[in-house]
């Protein structure tokens, strides 16, 4: 089975596009490709309108990458993990107070990383992903696992984020997280787009809409391939 099969779509500058679709449907590839980790055996892809062969350190330096689950090492203070991946990217320590401000965690700059809880993890994740102030920042289930308060913050923290200009792909199974964080939603099934378009236009796509009249995406989903979003 091809994991990504004649997929083909244009992100604008500061969109918020939401990619979804059940496990298996080819989101991650597509992600690992566009991230430059999982090349294209046909077609092309360009990011800020080049190709990755030739271009990777000027590509990798305008993405951030945040994903479900990030590893820390656990003994090392918030400051001090983010001071080690401002190294990384040859940047000055104080970098690492500017993104410690940005995600709320001034308070817990010098608490261990292994005594956060998973909302404040996450927001460390997601301060790591900004600190080469991206152009393009891509999420992936970044609140899966989280309890409502804290997903809730990390919405907050995303919102703040699009307000700035960034360009956001977000993968995600929470239906209202796609609704109320992104411009766009595009939806995959065997490695294809079933549909692209905003909210209002998905709507307006849904074959039976006096059987679903209080749609969600996961009922457009349902209408438009006869599969739940949740399920593989």
């Amino acid at each position: 089975m091809t994991a990504v099969d004649s997929v083909s779509i244009t992100i604008n500058t500061g969109e918020a596009v939401g990619l979804l679709g059940p496990n298996g449907a080819g989101k991650t590839t597509f992600l690992e490709m566009i991230e430059g980790i999982t090349p294209a055996t046909s077609g092309t892809l360009r990011v800020f309108g080049k190709e990755w062969k030739g271009h990777e350190t000027e590509l990798r330096g305008k993405i951030g990458l945040c994903f479900q689950e990030t590893q820390f090492m656990d003994r090392l203070t918030v400051l001090e993990t983010l001071r080690l991946f401002a190294s990384f990217y040859r940047l000055p320590s104080t970098r690492a107070d500017d993104v410690i401000g940005l995600v709320n965690l001034t308070e817990k700059k010098h608490t261990y990383v292994e005594q956060l809880s998973g909302g404040q993890r996450q927001r460390v994740a997601i301060a790591i992903a900004v600190l080469n102030e991206p152009q393009l920042l891509m999420l992936d289930e970044p609140t899966t696992g989280l309890d409502p308060r804290a997903r809730e913050d990390i919405w907050t923290l995303i919102h703040s984020l699009k307000k700035s200009g960034l360009t956001l792909i977000l993968t995600t199974h929470y239906m209202e997280e796609a609704e109320s964080l992104c411009d766009r939603i595009i939806m995959m099934n065997r490695g294809k787009i079933v549909t692209d378009g905003t909210l209002a236009e998905l709507h307006a796509k849904n074959p039976a809409p006096t059987i679903v009249r209080q749609s969600t995406l996961n009922d457009l989903f349902a209408a438009l391939t006869g599969q739940d979003l949740g399920k593989s």
